[in-house]
């Protein structure tokens, strides 16, 4: 799927829709530690990872960026550093004018003043004044595999970020789950509709009956919403 084709199917698409579609097509859920956050609210992210591990300069992502197409997201892992700061406003800049949809660190930047006005999307574990103080040795791999919290993630991965967090997902499955997604969305929608018009959610996906299959024959709720074509957990 192409970045724009990417942009255009996700963009009426939440973390939970997503979140919830992965679930049903039994794919492995790969989420950024709920630490790792936007800078600002109604923050919404798409596109493909561009890798880059940090290991005390800014180097690698420059480096990053000569790989990088327009759409990409720069997925920084820095460990989950607490002690240091990785990104700010320059690189940010840098990221903005390449083309980049966002950055995702799993670290910590700086500059967060400058990050507002630049208005890249930029999730992040916090703000700490001092970049780092060291240099170590840069893997082989730098370039080809961030990790974020337990998850690796490379650039056959897309990064797909709002306000509730950040999912990793198999690009090559990106229509797949963006089709489940948005059926999802769409029967949430129907629900809240008609919650709103006075029609209860027990009423609406026979909740009764489900307490009694429940008791008849050891049915579970999520069982039961799949037979009724309800949604709610996932």
């Amino acid at each position: 799927m192409s970045p724009l084709d990417l942009q255009n199917t996700y963009l009426d698409l939440t973390t939970p829709h997503v979140a919830d579609a992965v679930v049903r097509l039994g794919i492995e859920v790969r989420q950024a530690p709920p630490t790792v956050r936007p800078l600002w609210q109604e923050t919404h992210v798409v596109g493909r990872v561009r890798p880059a591990r940090h290991v005390g300069s800014v180097d690698v992502f420059l480096e990053a960026l000569e790989r990088a197409a327009p759409g990409d997201v720069l997925v920084v892992d820095n460990a989950g550093r607490d002690d240091e700061a990785c990104v700010g406003d320059l690189i940010t800049l840098e990221v903005q004018q390449a083309g980049l949809a966002g950055i995702v660190i799993w670290g910590l930047h700086r500059d967060t003043r400058e990050l507002h006005t630049i208005h890249l999307p930029v999730f992040s574990q916090g703000a700490l004044p001092a970049g780092p103080r060291r240099l170590d040795p840069q893997p082989a791999d730098a370039l080809v595999t961030a990790r974020v919290g337990p998850h690796a993630v490379t650039e056959d991965d897309f990064v797909l970020a709002d306000d509730d967090g950040v999912l990793f997902l198999p690009l090559e499955r990106a229509a797949e789950i963006a089709e489940r997604a948005a059926q999802i969305r769409d029967t949430e929608r129907r629900q809240a509709g008609l919650m709103r018009l006075g029609t209860r959610f027990r009423d609406q996906v026979g909740f009764s009956d489900f307490l009694a299959a429940r008791e008849r024959e050891g049915t579970t709720f999520r069982q039961h919403l799949r037979a009724v074509g309800g949604a709610i957990e996932e």
